[in-house]
């Protein structure tokens, strides 16, 4: 997950703080410190992570775009719990966060996952003290409650901060180490970046589902079988040389590039079943199972780049004994060797999955899809071949339309509709001098109809209601003219 480092560069960061010795130390002094051995510890240990550096006072300005060189950022972002006075100030914000309009609105939450970490230049009484501390929780709340704030245990000093940065280093930029297995085969690995605990939502209480450490693969499957299906997070897996002493090989930075490039060789000479299995699943065209907990399986294969590099990936399935319901249960899966006959035929022309439902579907007609621009091209045509053979054709035109318009609406599709409403009103004006005068009337009626469903009213756009023919003097018998 990419990290955006916010740093309060306003002036109460300025403030000087008490640390015996002869230097003067600001508290901006021991943000920088904290941050930098944030940064240390990932350009180390969290080589993959993207950072970047905003800085903001009454204005904002990025620092540091997106980028993995830690070198260049050596300034820290944070804030001491000042929220500033006036207007733009954290506390008028949160004041009037209701009255902004939607051009103008509060940055929280924001519009994608995220989680919100809050360094404070301060301890907990100072904070408590004023209204900082709750204003600052209240940031948390609105980013749908995902984060943490950090607050320093005791007096400022630069022990005491590099404390608070390491629990936060510990709770979210811990990489994941993991042993793969495969039989008798195993590899150290890495998993990046670190599987979050998946909430199961339960009717008691919520059970949050952590990845277990060994990775046992259970078998392999074909790709197209598997197909592309739905799944959590994808992840990197990376592999981890060991020298015979248990040390990682080449996994550091060194200030030396000889060194580094010595440790790499070594590393690459040391043979590995992670790199065995991700050139076989490439090859074979086939996708590993892997099994993360209990009734909770992911999928190991390789996915490329480019035509030259590709990468061993993992994604993780929902947690459940049926998370691909085309394959059945994972625990019914079994090898090729346990069937009566080859499943996938002699010649591998055939394929055992999707599996067919036992039981019948109860219902009697197809649902309306559109995956291809050609499906809704064909059911538009379908309205407008009907409107062109008006009044023969009213209740088959009448149906086809009343289908177009509940998928439109089940979709939230309601351009669509006013869209079909242009067109039939185009016909209507395009209709020969010969043409039944039912014909208008109808087209007529079926856009004003469309027109007043694509408002999104309740009153006209209830899915279970239907356009029904308008009763005219030309539709009606010749006694009900009579």
């Amino acid at each position: 997950m990419p990290t955006v480092v916010v740093m309060d560069v306003s002036l109460s960061m300025t403030r000087p703080v008490s640390i015996e010795g002869s230097e003067e130390y600001q508290r901006k002094h021991l943000a920088a410190h904290g941050l930098t051995m944030l940064f240390e510890h990932m350009a180390t240990n969290y080589k993959l992570e993207f950072t970047a550096l905003v800085v903001f006072s009454s204005l904002w300005e990025l620092m540091v775009p997106f980028t993995r060189d830690y070198n260049t950022l050596q300034v820290v972002l944070v804030t001491d719990g000042c929220l500033g006075i006036g207007r733009g100030s954290l506390r008028h914000s949160l004041a009037t966060q209701n009255q902004r309009s939607e051009s103008n609105r509060f940055p929280l939450p924001f519009p994608f996952p995220s989680k919100l970490y809050i360094m404070c230049m301060a301890n907990l009484e100072e904070l408590q003290s004023t209204d900082s501390l709750e204003c600052l929780e209240r940031l948390i709340d609105l980013n749908n409650g995902e984060g943490q704030i950090f607050t320093i245990d005791g007096p400022l000093c630069l022990k005491n901060v590099q404390s608070m940065f390491g629990k936060l280093i510990d709770l979210a930029y811990t990489p994941f180490h993991a042993v793969l297995k495969c039989g008798h085969l195993t590899a150290d690995v890495q998993v990046f970046p670190r599987p979050e605990p998946f909430v199961v939502d339960e009717e008691i209480d919520p059970i949050p589902k952590v990845i277990n450490t060994d990775l046992e693969i259970v078998g392999f499957i074909d790709i197209a079988d598997i197909s592309s299906p739905p799944v959590l997070s994808r992840h990197l897996v990376l592999p981890i040389a060991l020298n015979k002493e248990g040390d990682e090989v080449g996994t550091g930075i060194t200030d030396d590039n000889e060194d580094e490039n010595s440790a790499n060789q070594i590393a690459g000479k040391i043979p590995n079943f992670c790199v065995l299995l991700h050139g076989s699943l490439k090859v074979e065209g086939m996708v590993a199972i892997v099994q993360l907990g209990p009734e909770w399986h992911g999928m190991l294969y390789s996915q490329a780049d480019s035509k030259k590099k590709s990468n061993l990936m993992m994604s993780l399935f929902e947690p459940g004994p049926e998370p691909l319901p085309w394959l059945g249960k994972m625990a019914q899966l079994g090898p090729i060797s346990d069937a009566k006959e080859n499943p996938y035929g002699e010649d591998d022309n055939k394929s055992p999955f999707p599996l067919q439902p036992k039981n019948k579907r109860s219902y009697a007609q197809n649902v309306t899809v559109w995956i291809k621009p050609s499906g809704l091209q064909t059911d538009v045509q379908k309205i407008l071949r009907n409107a062109r053979k008006l009044p023969e054709k009213t209740q088959t035109f009448y149906k086809e339309l009343n289908r177009l318009r509940k998928a439109a609406l089940a979709f939230g599709f309601l351009d669509l509709l006013k869209g079909v409403a242009d067109m039939l009103e185009r016909e209507c004006t395009l209709l020969p001098e010969t043409a039944h005068p039912d014909a208008a009337f109808q087209l007529t009626h079926a856009a004003q109809q469309l027109k007043l469903a694509s408002t999104g009213t309740s009153e006209y756009a209830a899915y279970d209601q239907n356009i029904t023919p308008l009763h005219t003097d030309f539709s009606g018998s010749s006694t009900e003219r009579i």
